[in-house]
């Protein structure tokens, strides 16, 4: 498959859950990638192959994003043309009670990463008038969730930042759009409550199902595709419904909702 041939990516967060499928995904569609991420991505760019290179990278550094984007100009030849702000961390908390430290993580990954992420790939954008970023915001980038205000907070930020970059880089043929995934099987949201929390997740979502990586992906392949070439300031949820409906939504059972 071609689809995104002589595209040139940077995966934040690319080691594992999303940003590996990700990854995955864009290789086996022509892509040359970037698996940027402090974890050690390193065996899944061996198993993708040459196509694919592994870079730690912390994304609250700018020093670490010029390193990162200087690497990846050189692997590729040329400048990086699609930029996936992945990287992110979750971390629950009442608003009166929630740690300082918390709160300061969450924006200095959430946030100032994905911040600092367009900013680092911008310039090599503009002067080839031509680029898509990729922004991963939520579902909570959508709407609020009780003991979530924190990282919802940062999420509603990804996606202002996300309509405040498409117009201001429009002019240059750089597109930037942002992803609103719902409740995914991950590494990091099965830390928060193990299989429980996706037993109970799936009872809130219309497809009943919660959602995988592999679910989420393809969303990505088409934003960085040249198919989504008039696709820009726009919002997509891929989150099996939830956004849909509100919080009256009775679960699964469907018996006894108010008519």
């Amino acid at each position: 498959m071609s689809r995104l041939k002589d595209k040139h990516v940077i995966v934040t967060g690319g080691a594992q859950g999303q940003g590996a499928a990700i990854a995955r995904a864009f290789v086996g569609e022509g892509a040359r990638v970037v698996i940027a991420d402090v974890a050690d991505g390193s065996a899944l760019a061996d198993e993708l192959g040459d196509a694919a290179h592994y870079r730690h990278h912390d994304v609250s550094d700018p020093a670490s994003w010029d390193r990162v984007v200087a690497d990846a100009n050189e692997l590729f030849g040329g400048p990086v043309n699609v930029l996936v702000n992945n990287a992110g961390v979750l971390r629950f908390g009442e608003v009166d009670t929630m740690p300082l430290d918390d709160l300061d993580l969450l924006i200095n990954v959430n946030l100032r990463g994905c911040f600092l992420g367009m900013r680092a790939v911008a310039p090599g954008m503009k002067q080839a008038r031509q680029g898509s970023i990729i922004n991963c915001s939520s579902v909570e980038g959508l709407a609020g969730m009780s003991s979530l205000t924190a990282y919802t907070g940062t999420k509603f930020a990804i996606r202002g930042m996300s309509k405040a970059a498409a117009v201001e880089l429009g002019a240059h043929g750089v597109r930037v759009n942002s992803v609103h995934p719902g409740m995914i099987d991950t590494a990091m949201t099965r830390d928060v409550g193990g299989d429980a929390a996706m037993q109970w997740g799936a009872t809130r979502v219309p497809l009943e199902r919660v959602g995988t990586p592999e679910d989420v992906a393809p969303l990505y392949v088409y934003l960085a595709s040249d198919e989504s070439g008039y696709t820009t300031g726009g919002e997509f949820a891929v989150d099996g419904g939830v956004t849909a409906t509100h919080s009256f939504y009775p679960g699964n059972s469907g018996k006894g909702a108010a008519s």
